[in-house]
């Protein structure tokens, strides 16, 4: 009986044992483990935003009405909230949906020639129309239109094919179709924050709302979607949630834990909300001031003209040197840059961000060393030359801007015991330009000043003043070039 006793009791402890839950992880817990993948991120400094889904239809004008004349942003992805257009109404869009012309490769391969490290695109926008065959809801590019493919699987074996990386964008709050008032009346009974967009109802359906809950759309579609493109598309480097407003920090938190569980060295952005993240978002077409600010990893993410959903009336592209500065201001911050395309409803690319992004890969092909891999110096830049962007609705006020640069503008990055030098502008010929940033004091014991994309080194000397150049290279690119100077 004894000998029957023990062993029923070590049967216990072992079950025991075995059932035992392990302590849930807390957020700074799963985000600490994340660190290999934030420095790849850091390393990656450059890739591409996709916009695509219904709204590309309307092209930013809803009956004769412009963007500009209705509420709301003036970017075309938000058309639907603009116009309050009725949920069937808007739905009626799908049928009309038929992309024959999108071809995945083509896009890959421009990422990858645009010297784009990494690619993401809306998986589901505002609108919730779903731009994968998701078998959570039939609001989506199988079920609801006459196109066949699944959109996002095609651009993930792409990118696969091609070595880009890829994540997706989720919109996980605001869901016009199928997430009622957008959490609004949920939020203001959780007892949160009454800021300047829970006053006026920033992105809330209020026009017409689903029948259901916004906890109902949580658990009925949310969580699950997310859960379904995680699990469909494994190894993904980025999930990139959006707007937050109206999210409790209890949902919040298990929207990053979903991301965590089912890819756990995946990162997930600071829009997941309630200061959760892995990496900050500074803002939409906003370079921050202030960057020492800002403790985590981030992304300013940007579009190639004024909107992200294709707008048809938008003529105004960014040029090769404005995308230049944008990459180069912010890498020398230490940042990330996401720029997007809004391909037309028929799957093409608009040709000025093709050829413009074809451009700035080709400055890349040369310079790239100066971006990829590289992390902030003391210094990050210096010249005249000063241009501040806050904002979408900033650039585009600043349409007639010139983005025209001096010899005498340096912008900096660093890697190991080497620093970089990008400019934008050539000094004239024969001309000398003092680096006043690299004096003696600053930077001692240079070794070499080189130009990339050429093995013969730069004619140089450096004093109290700065390092002085003088370029007697040919022009490897003409819209700038790095100088690497070991030390």
């Amino acid at each position: 009986m004894k000998h029957t006793a023990k062993i029923f009791l070590l049967s216990f402890f072992v079950i025991s044992i075995a059932c035992k839950k392990e302590p849930e992880l807390t957020y700074e817990q799963m985000s600490s483990s994340k660190e290999k993948s934030k420095e790849a991120f850091n390393d990656a400094k450059y890739g591409m935003f996709i916009h695509w889904g219904l709204y590309s239809i309307p092209g930013g004008i809803w009956k004769g009405k412009k963007m500009e004349e209705l509420k709301g942003p003036r970017v075309a992805e938000w058309i639907q909230f603009g116009a309050q257009i009725p949920r069937a109404e808007y739905a009626a869009l799908a049928p009309q949906f038929n992309p024959e012309k999108f071809d995945a490769d083509a896009i890959a391969k421009l990422a990858k020639d645009a010297g784009m490290k990494y690619l993401v695109i809306t998986s589901k926008h505002h609108d919730g129309f779903a731009m994968y065959d998701s078998k959570v809801s039939e609001y989506d590019i199988t079920d609801a239109s006459p196109y066949p493919k699944d959109i996002v699987q095609e651009l993930y074996d792409a990118c696969k094919k091609y070595g880009v990386d890829f994540g997706l964008y989720y919109s996980h709050n605001i869901d016009w179709m199928d997430a009622n008032d957008c959490g609004l009346s949920e939020y203001i009974a959780s007892g949160g924050e009454i800021h300047a967009r829970v006053k006026r109802k920033a992105g809330v359906n209020t026009w017409d709302p689903s029948p259901n809950t916004f906890s109902e759309y949580l658990e009925d579609k949310a969580y699950p979607q997310v859960k379904e493109i995680l699990t469909k598309f494994p190894d993904m480097t980025s999930l990139w949630y959006d707007y937050p407003h109206y999210v409790t920090p209890e949902q919040s938190h298990e929207f990053y834990k979903i991301a965590y569980d089912l890819q756990p060295n995946m990162l997930v952005n600071s829009r997941v909300g309630n200061d959760l993240g892995d990496f900050d978002i500074p803002g939409d077409n906003k370079i921050p001031t202030d960057h020492l600010a800002i403790t985590k990893p981030w992304q300013t993410v940007g579009t190639t003209n004024n909107s992200w959903g294709y707008k048809s009336y938008d003529k105004d592209w960014k040029s090769v040197k404005e995308l230049l500065f944008w990459l180069t201001e912010i890498v020398s911050k230490g940042g990330n840059y996401m720029l997007n395309i809004g391909p037309k409803a028929s799957g093409e690319v608009p040709i000025e961000s093709v050829n413009n992004l074809l451009e700035v890969g080709k400055f890349l092909a040369v310079n790239g060393e100066a971006i990829y891999n590289t992390r902030k110096w003391k210094v990050t830049k210096e010249g005249p030359t000063n241009i501040e962007m806050n904002g979408t609705h900033d650039r585009a006020e600043k349409a007639d801007l010139k983005f025209e640069f001096t010899p005498q503008d340096f912008w900096f990055t660093q890697k190991e015991n080497t620093v970089y030098a990008i400019a934008l502008a050539y000094p004239q010929e024969n001309e000398k330009v003092i680096i006043e940033s690299l004096t003696q004091e600053n930077l001692a014991a240079i070794k070499s000043v080189t130009l990339l994309g050429d093995d013969s080194e730069v004619s140089w000397k450096q004093t109290n003043d700065g390092l002085e150049i003088e370029l007697n290279q040919e022009e490897l690119n003409p819209n700038g070039y790095a100088l690497k100077i070991e030390y």
